[in-house]
């Protein structure tokens, strides 16, 4: 799925505007880009060679993984938008179910495994 496509899903997933979803788009993957470890941010990198740019430059130097609490992380997305937290509740959800339908079992399973268990509500509630 290209960047077009990932924020037509996000868009169709949360009823937001396009532009908005765009902007939630970027802030979820700079958020998720930032906890993951060198190597899987490299990984997804692969996988969404679109967003390469995007995740190679958020990356820590770090080689392992920096989780954040999700109610820290849709906080931070929601200060990056200006959306409300629920709005960038809805966005993040939507952001990692497209994630979930566009990246193999093995790569999101990989992405997953670095995020706090909480996130997986995420995913169902999108």
């Amino acid at each position: 799925m290209d960047h077009k496509g990932l924020v037509r899903e996000v868009a169709e997933r949360t009823g937001l505007a396009r532009e908005e979803s765009a902007d939630i788009t970027w802030a979820v993957l700079e958020g998720l880009a930032d906890q993951l470890s060198h190597g899987e941010a490299r990984r997804l990198a692969i996988e969404l060679p679109h967003m390469s740019a995007l995740l190679q430059a958020r990356r820590r130097r770090r080689k392992e993984a920096h989780p954040v609490r999700l109610h820290h992380f849709v906080g931070d997305v929601a200060r990056r938008t200006g959306l409300t937290y629920e709005d960038a509740r809805a966005g993040a959800g939507a952001v990692l179910a497209a994630l979930r339908e566009t990246l193999s079992v093995e790569e999101y399973r990989h992405l997953t495994a670095q995020l706090p268990g909480e996130y997986a509500g995420l995913v169902e509630a999108a």
